[in-house]
């Protein structure tokens, strides 16, 4: 594993000396802090820091294993996942094989809730969690990249200028992706750079032809290695979106300017508003891992959009902003009816219509008016995609 050093999870040998790190980091523990007693943290930080790290050392401190740190964590996950729902489903579980490694390909709507849910579920129903893959840019504060390290995740290289250098981050990438396979290990990736914030959820093949760059000299076709990866289309969809005011602040910059400059510290606020707030009903459709890739990137990224579009659990606050879309100015053109051809995982009541009708009028109004319109086509897209992947 050392090719892989530069960007791969920690070890279980790296286990126990990462967590004595942070158990003794000023920074985590004010982190920390922050989320367990705020009001402390503001006027005692040191007494705070002092009983933390006690607190700390004596339920995480004697690990060595990650599957084991994992599992003790797991329901300090579930009051997150719990606290911050009112459910979480899923489906399509039946689907997988839990000896087999499979690569999840996933939408992306949030920064770190999206692979904490899949795994969350996958623990839940007796699977192995995966291999997470994030952005460098997230590497920046020092203490989260050690947090995300610790919790299976691996570095994608971004914003690479030589072509060169480009070429062999992937070439890296792509045979860390399927040494995890190969060594049963299960990965999750998002199926295109950045989140969807326009609501769209759409593979970028060059993701897809990225897996295959360390397979090429190894005689195997193009969809032979991707039957190898044992790909799974996962569907993620939130009936609110913490960060939805944000997105679509950004997206109305980028359309009267033409571009976005984060702040500083911009991802970290996302990564905790995503976290902590509200998002209603959570469901994960599980897609058949696909066995039968074609010979082509792109038909393979249009196979699991396709896939990731059909059974994507549409809320009541997506139908509601997909009628409520054309009474708003500046809106796009959308069919006037939902057909009941699309897949949803149940039937809603009036009074269901009725109150995500009430919310999404509140989150309207607390907007700006030039941001309403990319405000509720994050919730309507999905209504699209899936009508035209159900009318096939």
């Amino acid at each position: 594993m050392q090719e892989f050093d530069a960007i791969r999870p920690y070890s279980d040998e790296e286990t126990g000396p990462a967590i004595q790190r942070l158990v003794n980091d000023r920074e985590f523990l004010d982190m920390v802090g922050r989320f367990k007693s705020p009001t402390l943290e503001r006027w005692a930080p040191a007494v705070l820091r002092f009983f933390l790290r006690r607190w700390l050392i004596s339920n995480f401190g004697h690990f060595t294993r990650v599957d084991d740190l994992q599992a003790r964590l797991s329901s300090y996950v579930g009051e997150l996942v719990e606290g911050t729902t009112t459910r979480v489903t899923t489906s399509g579980l039946e689907n997988l094989d839990k000896h087999s490694a499979h690569l999840f390909i996933s939408n992306h709507r949030d920064i770190v809730f999206d692979p904490m849910v899949v795994n969350y579920l996958l623990f839940q129903n007796g699977f192995y969690t995966t291999r997470i893959a994030i952005g460098d840019n997230l590497l920046q504060n020092r203490v989260f990249a050690e947090m995300m390290r610790l919790n299976k995740s691996f570095v994608v290289r971004r914003n690479m200028t030589s072509p060169r250098e480009m070429r062999d981050a992937y070439m890296t990438l792509s045979a860390f992706i399927n040494h995890s396979i190969d060594t049963n290990h299960s990965i999750w990736i998002a199926q295109r750079e950045g989140r969807a914030k326009d609501g769209l959820d759409y593979t970028d093949p060059a993701i897809i032809k990225m897996f295959y760059m360390s397979r090429k000299k190894s005689g195997l076709s193009f969809g032979e290695a991707m039957n190898r990866l044992h790909i799974v289309p996962v569907s993620i969809s939130y009936e609110y979106d913490p960060c939805d005011v944000d997105k679509a602040k950004e997206l109305e910059t980028r359309a009267r300017t033409g571009s976005y400059t984060k702040t500083e510290g911009e991802d970290s606020e996302q990564i905790v508003k995503g976290l902590t707030g509200f998002k209603g009903h959570v469901h994960v459709h599980f897609g058949a891992p696909i066995a039968d890739a074609p010979e082509n990137p792109k038909e393979l990224a249009s196979r699991i959009d396709h896939e990731m579009h059909a059974n994507y659990h549409l809320h009541a606050s997506n139908l509601v902003a997909y009628q409520q879309r054309g009474l708003h100015p500046d809106a796009h053109a959308t069919p006037e009816t939902v057909t009941e051809s699309v897949v949803t995982a149940e039937t809603w009541s009036p009074a269901d219509m009725a109150a995500a009708e009430a919310e999404m009028e509140r989150r309207l109004e607390a907007c700006e008016p030039a941001i309403r319109p990319y405000l509720l086509d994050m919730y309507a897209n999905p209504v699209v995609t899936a009508l035209q992947a159900n009318s096939r």
